[in-house]
């Protein structure tokens, strides 16, 4: 795969040059680009006739992960992929990387064109173990031993949510931050950073970019796999200090100091509970509620 990803990243760079030039659009209501010149995603900033354009030619294949463990192996996981099979990366190679703890409670699931689905074993973890850490090294082994080899891009999302509308090309990039609904229109300095100095997840009052969220992340298989064992080392830190930190903030600690190349904004991970504001012109993904 390395002379396709030098392919891809040619093509990555002549897009962001294309989109600044003629095709990036503004919105004067929100955000669209970062201190360091990131887009942020929102309804009606991109062109997505030209990234298909190039993505078409490029002949990539989008890998999307999710654990669907204990309680949530069941109505859940069924929601998760019918809702991903009719909205995500439409007209793309899909490969579903499903993990899970008991094989026998996968549901009946049929796939379109194009899409396929992969089951993993999920490692117990010890009874002192947190669940994040245990997810991050099983996707961390999977990612060596058989997605780098077969996506081009990889999505690591959590199975309570519901894709409402396409979720395309447009979110593809070589490292992918998730805006959090519940704290971008909120006052950043209350922002729920680790805020402990001797945490690795530490951010100091002041600092920080966004609040992300770790429902969604993503971006090439080696980035993905950089923040997996970046996140591992930070936890072990942690735990040589007698600290604990949330997986939510070591994320934002991790993409405070390596700087996302592309945001999503709010509509692609929003809470249906909350009032939507204009802002929001489309949801591309909502929040399920968590007793169903």
């Amino acid at each position: 795969m390395n002379s396709k990803w030098k392919m891809l990243s040619f093509i990555s760079f002549a897009l962001l040059l294309m989109s600044i030039k003629h095709h990036f659009r503004k919105r004067p209501d929100v955000i669209t680009t970062t201190d360091w010149l990131a887009p942020v995603i929102w309804e009606g900033t991109y062109n997505r006739q030209v990234l298909e354009k190039y993505y078409k030619r490029l002949n990539i294949t989008v890998g999307l992960v999710v654990w669907a463990t204990e309680k949530f192996a069941g109505q859940y996981l069924k929601e998760f992929i019918q809702s991903a099979n009719e909205h995500f990366m439409n007209g793309y190679k899909v490969i579903f990387y499903i993990i899970m703890d008991d094989f026998s409670r996968f549901p009946p699931i049929e796939l379109g064109p194009l899409r396929t689905f992969k089951l993993f074993a999920a490692s117990k973890e010890k009874r002192w173990e947190d669940v994040n850490v245990v997810r991050m090294r099983n996707l961390n082994v999977y990612i060596i031993k058989h997605i780098q080899n077969e996506v081009d891009f990889l999505f690591s999302m959590t199975i309570n949510q519901i894709f409402k509308k396409d979720f395309g090309v447009e979110t593809l990039g070589k490292s992918v931050a998730q805006l959090h609904a519940w704290w971008y229109f909120q006052n950043a300095k209350n922002v729920p950073y680790e805020r402990r100095y001797k945490s690795a997840a530490f951010i100091p009052f002041g600092e920080g970019d966004f609040y992300y969220h770790s429902a969604i992340f993503g971006g090439t298989p080696q980035e993905v796999l950089t923040f997996t064992i970046e996140y591992q080392r930070a936890v072990t830190s942690d735990n040589n200090n007698g600290l604990s930190s949330t997986f939510e903030c070591h994320l934002n600690k991790y993409f405070f100091i390596n700087k996302p190349t592309k945001l999503l904004s709010p509509e692609y991970n929003w809470d249906p509970t909350f009032r939507t504001p204009p802002q929001i012109k489309h949801v591309k993904i909502a929040w399920q509620p968590k007793d169903i």
